[in-house]
């Protein structure tokens, strides 16, 4: 399988993603729960995605424009108590029929590459509670979990 990666840098080449990114995330939140996503979430990702150096858009394709085989995103997360920021992956989503062949590590290596250029060394992300695969390969990675965050549902 032959892959290529790319950096979306513009406003114009995220907003022709919309749809892409829309099923991306919905795709990604239906594996570990139920819901709808809200009405227009690519186009708004596309919209803010260029005002803070912690977001990285990055594309996995078979050929050039194709934005077929996968995405990663990542924007600022700012802890409540200190308003300290750093990256953080907001969307990692490989396409079924291509995983388990390195495309993710491999998009998260090039997101950290990038992000390095930019002085930004620290990459966070999250994983359901009882999603182990997810937090290992994560910690294989190089990831180490740190905090967790507790949610009550009545």
């Amino acid at each position: 399988m032959e892959v290529q990666l790319r950096q979306i840098e513009s406003r114009e080449g995220a907003s022709a993603l919309a749809g892409r990114l829309t099923e991306c995330a919905a795709a990604a939140v239906a594996e570990y729960r139920e819901g709808v996503l809200p009405a227009g979430i690519g186009a708004r990702i596309a919209e803010g995605h260029f005002d803070a150096p912690e977001r990285v858009l990055l594309v996995a394709e078979s050929e050039p424009g194709a934005a077929d085989l996968g995405l990663c995103l990542t924007g600022p997360f700012e802890d409540p108590l200190t308003g300290e920021r750093q990256p953080f992956v907001r969307l990692l989503f490989v396409e079924p029929s291509v995983r388990h062949r390195g495309l993710a590590r491999a998009m998260q290596g090039e997101v950290r590459a990038i992000l390095a250029e930019r002085g930004l060394e620290v990459l966070a992300g999250r994983a359901p509670h009882n999603d182990d695969a997810l937090v290992s390969m994560g910690e294989r990675w190089g990831f180490v979990r740190q905090w967790a965050y507790l949610v009550y549902e009545p």
